[in-house]
């Protein structure tokens, strides 16, 4: 029996989850169709850019993505202390980035005069949002009912697009985040899409290394990959926000893994 999400969730626990998501009928809806030659690779990049977009809207940091041929998985960290730093202005601005809001917090944003029971109406809806922007949900829901709305629109069609609602997974240590993270970040070459982390197409591995080749000191917070969350470096009292980790311990431990060849 299948369990509710928000069981799935604790924060008092951790908060990184590994979450992935395929589309209908494994069939090949985003990448190369082998059945009828039409690629949908195309499809990949909506996928990726969305994902992006969001990490700069929710409150949820990206620490891993990868977009296969007919699925792809995300690793990420909610940050309910910063959603909860937000004031009520900041939380309204990011919500009407992916919604049209009500009529009210359209006059809060525009500065027009409230009376005190309008305001407290305006500070009510601005709590529901602001939960809904550190929520795997609503970050999920976010990233596929577009991407199905296009590809349906695309293909002339309706349905569903995804196969089901997606899976999530928690992340309990500093093993199994970094461990999972070079899971994801492995995908392409283990499918053998790709042969080398520079060249793989549609993954964090990807920017993460051509951001460290572009820069002398790739270890340092300001010199990282836009977007996805940082390495803070080895863990220490104080360490800043972000993977405990050295990047480019991370990178030398998925190239290495890589390049295990089992039977």
């Amino acid at each position: 029996m299948t369990k509710a999400r928000s069981t799935q969730v604790c924060l008092e626990a951790t908060n990184f989850y590994h979450c992935y998501c395929r589309v209908v009928r494994s069939g090949w809806l985003i990448g190369n169709d082998p059945k009828t030659n039409k690629n949908y690779d195309h499809r990949r990049q909506w996928i990726e850019d969305r994902i992006m977009f969001l990490a700069d809207i929710f409150a949820i940091d990206i620490a891993a993505y990868a977009v296969m041929s007919n699925h792809y998985h995300i690793v990420l960290a909610i940050d309910k202390a910063q959603a909860e730093n937000w004031d009520v202005l900041e939380v309204i601005t990011r919500w009407h980035r992916l919604y049209k809001g009500t009529l009210l917090t359209n006059k809060f944003i525009k500065g027009e005069p409230l009376s005190e029971v309008e305001l407290d109406a305006v500070a009510i809806k601005a709590e529901i949002w602001r939960k809904r922007l550190f929520e795997i949900g609503w970050l999920m829901r976010n990233i596929n009912e577009p991407i199905a709305r296009q590809a349906n629109s695309e293909d002339g069609c309706k349905g569903r697009f995804w196969e089901s609602r997606y899976k999530s997974q928690a992340l309990l240590d500093e093993k199994a985040v970094l461990s999972c993270m070079a899971y994801v970040d492995l995908n392409p070459i283990r499918a053998k899409m790709h042969r080398q982390l520079e060249t793989s197409a549609h993954t964090s591995i990807k920017k993460r290394c051509k951001k460290a080749s572009e820069v002398s000191d790739p270890n340092a917070l300001t010199n990282q990959a836009k977007g996805l969350m940082n390495f803070a470096g080895r863990p220490k009292k104080d360490m800043p926000k972000g993977i405990p980790c050295r990047l480019i311990a991370y990178l030398e431990l998925v190239e290495w893994t890589g390049r295990q060849i089992k039977a």
